[in-house]
């Protein structure tokens, strides 16, 4: 088993809240799995340099092998506690369990996981994490909470792999804004989605993965400028995600919104088509 890299005095994060969950949420898992303990790593916005004080905390644990019943009982009492702590920050959490060989592995893409949905106070199985995006951004910009460095933990995933992947997510995930409107038509959800596409967009073209901000400015210099206002609204819709939620949003920019979508969408079936992709 390879060295292992603990926090100690780390500040994985600018904010020295989080950074308190953080350790106690590590030592407590630590605590619970001992010698199963492989790592545990931060991905999502706080590894690609995109967050602020509403940010989902994305982390994945890696494991020695899947985990047992008794495992899970002891996680779900400790993920419990970890939401009952007085800081907001430990309602933010959002994270899976990776057993080492279905992290190391793409082939693995799609297994369900033992997962933290954010704001939940539980561990449910689901395949969210399962994913090369998360495995890409684990590798090249993960930070370490405990345990070796993420390259070693995760296989290379090549841009083509990559592409496919954001191609497929960003077609699929269209048509269910299409299919159910009414679940996306609040402020939060609206400027989310704005935001994104302008990401899935410059990622298709990228063949990384990138923040949001990149995303939005790649697509104020690259797309029609007629968008540039609905783009930037998009971020006043970020603080306070829990009131925006429940906030219907504005009629025209939702409508809009539905129309960026669709230029998206369109704009990645060219881009597939002109490259091999589908």
């Amino acid at each position: 088993m390879p060295e292992q890299k603990l926090m100690g005095e780390q500040t994985p994060t600018p904010y020295p809240e989080l950074n308190n969950v953080l350790r106690e949420l590590v030592e407590s898992i630590q605590s619970i799995l001992g010698s199963d303990f492989v790592g545990a790593h931060l991905q999502g916005s706080f590894a690609v340099g995109d967050f602020d004080v509403h940010s989902d905390v994305d982390f994945v644990v890696v494991t020695e092998d899947e985990l047992t019943h008794e495992q899970v009982d002891a996680l779900q009492v400790m993920h419990e506690r970890i939401y009952n702590l007085e800081t907001e920050w430990a309602k933010h959490l959002e994270g899976s369990y990776f057993p080492k060989d279905v992290m190391r592995h793409l082939s693995q893409r799609g297994k369900v996981l033992w997962f933290l949905d954010h704001g939940s106070r539980s561990l449910v199985r689901d395949t969210h994490c399962n994913t090369a995006v998360v495995r890409w951004v684990v590798r090249e910009k993960g930070i370490t909470l405990a345990g070796p460095p993420p390259e070693s933990l995760v296989d290379p995933v090549s841009a083509d792999v990559l592409r496919k992947e954001i191609f497929m997510t960003l077609n699929e995930w269209g048509q269910d804004v299409f299919a159910h409107p009414k679940n996306y038509n609040n402020r939060f959800y609206q400027g989310y989605i704005v935001l994104n596409y302008c990401r899935m967009l410059h990622d298709l073209h990228d063949g990384t993965v990138g923040s949001k901000r990149t995303g939005a400015a790649w697509a104020k210099a690259n797309l029609d400028p007629v968008w540039h206002g609905l783009i930037d609204r998009a971020w006043s819709c970020r603080p306070n995600p829990a009131v925006s939620v429940r906030t219907p949003a504005e009629p025209e920019d939702f409508a809009l919104t539905l129309e960026f979508v669709q230029m998206i969408m369109h704009e990645s079936r060219r881009y597939a088509a002109a490259n091999h992709l589908a």
